[in-house]
């Protein structure tokens, strides 16, 4: 792997000695949506997750995992984060509150440690695959491992 692709998300699970792959494909910048990083890596949609940065009134910025394919149920957020609404963080934000660009949003390596939701649905995989920090660079791993790494809560978050 090149020097340029070892971001601070790939840094963290390797101090972690957490097992992982990194799938490279082939970005266009015009398609950066968790259903075209499906597509150029052969992995089901529902195995590929995309990670959203949202906003609760109470907890402030969370970093949300859901399949790709799928929308986000707000509501189903805010239940399980203990907030009373949480909204989709605005685009010119994300870079800002994370480091991280659109089409390469880690939940892990974020500038600050946020509270980490992944929908429960990638339970039930033995791995899905969940950006690593850099457009085009996919992790693949185990569920529970992203869940212990992130501190995460698997939750019911889709529609």
């Amino acid at each position: 792997m090149s020097s340029a692709k070892k971001t601070n998300a790939v840094r963290i699970l390797e101090n972690a000695k957490v097992d992982f792959e990194l799938i490279e494909y082939e970005v266009d910048e015009n398609l950066l949506s968790a259903e075209d990083a499906a597509l150029k890596t052969g992995i089901p949609e529902e195995q590929t997750f995309k990670t959203l940065c949202a906003r609760g009134d109470k907890t402030g910025v969370m970093m949300v995992c859901v399949p790709a394919g799928r929308e986000l149920d707000l509501k189903a957020l805010s239940s399980a984060s203990g907030n009373k609404s949480s909204v989709l963080v605005h685009l010119k934000e994300v870079q800002p509150l994370t480091g991280y660009v659109r089409g390469g949003c880690s939940p892990l390596g974020t500038k600050k440690k946020y509270p980490v939701f992944i929908d429960d649905s990638a339970c039930r995989f033995d791995y899905i695959t969940v950006n690593a920090g850099h457009r085009g660079l996919l992790f693949k791993i185990k569920p529970d491992c992203l869940i212990a790494v992130t501190e995460a809560k698997a939750v019911r978050i889709v529609r």
